[in-house]
């Protein structure tokens, strides 16, 4: 599948996912990006702090907690891109 097949096929996922639980009412453009920069903030907390050796070799429990955050950064991207019907891939290739 393409970079753009699997990034549809996550929309889709996360659509499917929102709907299910009734959360569209509150995943606006405003509130999606403050949860995309509070996602981004938890983010940061693990590099607060840290050489940029000690970032460059994080610790396994360190990283699968960034790698989990990463994520949540990813699906908030995602779900805002897709509510105001921006194309990630072409945007970023402009």
């Amino acid at each position: 599948m393409s970079d753009a097949g699997e990034l549809a096929a996550l929309r889709a996922k996360l659509r499917a996912f929102i709907a299910e639980r009734d959360w569209a009412q509150f995943h606006n453009p405003k509130n999606l990006a403050m949860a995309l920069v509070a996602e981004a903030g938890e983010l940061v907390e693990h590099f607060q702090w840290l050489t940029a050796e000690q970032a460059d070799r994080l610790p396994a429990e360190t990283l699968a907690e960034v790698e989990h955050e990463l994520a949540d950064v990813l699906i908030f991207l995602v779900e805002l891109a897709d509510r105001l019907d921006v194309d990630l891939l072409a945007a970023a290739q402009r």
